[in-house]
């Protein structure tokens, strides 16, 4: 059982990690791709954001590379 939750903690850091490596870069670049209004918003909203996009990162992810946007 010890394993398990070994395997379970070790993936879900791992998760939580790369969340957020790419919230921070979604945030603060890539977020205008998708909603051009993001580029005036303050440096407090996104940061309140983050923990949504740490949670959600691969549906974003897909998003972002699929937007046509620049």
């Amino acid at each position: 059982m010890e394993i398990i939750i070994t395997i379970f903690l070790a993936f879900l850091g791992i998760y939580f990690a790369i969340g957020l490596l790419f919230g921070l870069y979604f945030l603060f670049k890539g977020a205008t791709k998708l909603d051009p209004l993001m580029k005036d918003t303050q440096k407090k909203v996104r940061i309140l954001l983050l923990p949504g996009v740490i949670a959600t990162w691969p549906f974003l992810i897909g998003r972002l590379f699929k937007s046509k946007t620049t």
